[in-house]
């Protein structure tokens, strides 16, 4: 049954869905990373760090509403429960407990990377089958990076 019916092909619908869903996903899985770090960052660094990440979750989040948005607009219903998300993110674990703050950028230059590396393969996945998907693709991995660069010279 659809709710909403999109304009696009069956075929391009399937792979735009499947792009949108684990961007949702990875987005989500982002945030609750970088609020966990946040939480529990210690060292000399910890106030601009604790900050640094908490931009990281704002933009995570903007990002998540934008990418379920664009599906629900499809009429592709997204799924951002917890269980999804912890089946379905390609971002592997977060530490728990402390975290030093030189590991605590570490971290986070690991689980942007792994974003940004799928959220490109979805980039060049949404070319053809819908370009209003890839130009939003494209500045979530533009933004991405920015955080990713940012990190990465903390521990430069």
């Amino acid at each position: 049954m659809y709710v909403v019916k999109s304009p696009l092909p069956d075929d391009a619908l399937k792979t735009v869905a499947e792009a949108l869903q684990g961007a949702l996903l990875d987005l989500v899985d982002l945030s609750l990373a970088a609020k966990q770090i946040h939480w529990n960052v210690v060292g000399p660094r910890f106030r601009s760090i604790h900050l640094q990440l908490d931009e990281v979750v704002a933009s995570a989040r903007t990002h998540s509403d934008t990418v379920a948005e664009r599906a629900s607009a499809l009429g592709v219903p997204p799924d951002g429960r917890a269980a999804t998300v912890a089946s379905g993110s390609g971002m592997g674990t977060t530490p728990a407990g402390w975290i030093k703050d030189t590991d605590a950028v570490r971290a986070m230059v690991d689980a942007l990377g792994a974003v940004i590396t799928r959220m490109r393969d979805r980039v060049s996945a949404t070319g053809e089958a819908d370009p209003v998907s890839q130009d939003l693709f494209i500045g979530i991995t533009a933004d991405l990076e920015k955080h990713h660069w940012m990190f990465q010279a903390e521990n430069a």
